[in-house]
């Protein structure tokens, strides 16, 4: 149903078109975003369970690892359940406060990703190429300096830009063409000129996007380097699988933003943007978890633990009765 907006500079309900012109879609991707969303919650749960209870996991590469299962939760459950809300019925509406919500949390957990898998790449390269400092440069403190200095700058630009595109007065447009509520195209909705907004962005996206990017190349062209000193074939398969892992989070995350972006601007390619976009929103979260589980000894072996010893425990106090 289409909602008449009188109030060009606050609509009361935005109407998320989503994949409306693909009724016969709906059903199915209800279906398995539904699959993926609770694969992707339990998998990321698991992971932070994991990484607090077995203290062999208490290391910065685990800490940083439980963060981005944290943000993975957090940015999945701030977009999939209004989508299938939208999915399962013919309102495809989402509340003004609801619509602010989440571009402000999509765009803060967005950036603030950005930073976390470049923090994660220096953590592999001091584990590889100074390995003797590490425990000394990776101590607690900076561990826990370098989280909150990603989630904070994810949190700052998040405000600063969804803030500037909040104060837009909008020409009475209340449609906008995604399944969930996206800063430029709200930006798009504005009845005056966004050069501030724009700008603003463009600044933004090479702080957090490109910068980061840049400094995970750097990390790994150097850990290449260290990788191919090694003498010993087995010392340079250990390495590879202590960052091979991160290597593919990294390629799943950047690789569909880059895809995205460097679409042209037809209408055909907006349609396939979304299915991007559910890539990067949905499959992306789920798959992470997986990727660490089924690439890491630690964790298999820390998870078998954790349920070998619940199992037996139960049974114990079963036979104790």
């Amino acid at each position: 149903m289409m909602v008449e907006i009188n109030n060009v500079s606050s609509p009361d309900v935005f109407v998320l078109l989503g994949f409306s012109t693909r009724p016969s879609l709906e059903p199915i991707l209800f279906i398995l975003i539904s699959g993926f969303y609770v694969v992707s919650i339990l998998g990321n749960g698991i992971i932070i369970l994991v990484s607090c209870m077995d203290v062999h996991l208490h290391t910065p590469m685990y800490f940083f690892l439980a963060n981005l299962s944290f943000l993975d939760i957090s940015f999945t459950t701030s977009i999939v359940p209004q989508l299938l809300v939208n999915l399962w019925g013919p309102q495809k509406t989402i509340s003004y406060g609801g619509c602010v919500v989440q571009f402000y949390i999509s765009h803060w957990l967005g950036a603030t990703e950005c930073v976390l898998l470049a923090v994660m790449s220096y953590d592999r390269y001091v584990a590889i190429c100074r390995p003797l400092h590490y425990t000394v440069i990776m101590h607690p403190q900076l561990c826990l300096s370098l989280a909150l200095t990603s989630w904070l700058g994810g949190l700052t630009t998040s405000v600063v830009g969804s803030t500037l595109t909040m104060l837009l007065p909008l020409c009475g447009n209340n449609h906008i063409d995604h399944f969930f509520c996206e800063m430029p195209l709200i930006m798009q909705l504005a009845c005056v000129d966004t050069s501030l907004n724009e700008m603003e962005m463009y600044v933004a996206s090479f702080i957090f996007v490109l910068l980061p990017l840049v400094l995970i190349l750097v990390s790994y062209n150097h850990i290449a380097r260290a990788v191919m000193k090694i003498g010993s074939a087995e010392g340079r398969r250990k390495a590879f699988n202590t960052c091979s892992s991160h290597v593919a989070v990294v390629a799943l995350f950047y690789g569909s933003i880059i895809f995205m972006y460097l679409q042209p601007a037809k209408s055909n390619s907006h349609e396939q943007g979304k299915f991007i976009a559910l890539f990067y929103t949905v499959v992306t979260p789920m798959l992470n978890p997986l990727i660490y589980t089924l690439r890491n000894k630690d964790v298999k072996k820390a998870l078998r633990c954790i349920v070998l010893e619940n199992c037996c425990g139960f049974a114990g106090s079963r036979g104790n009765i």
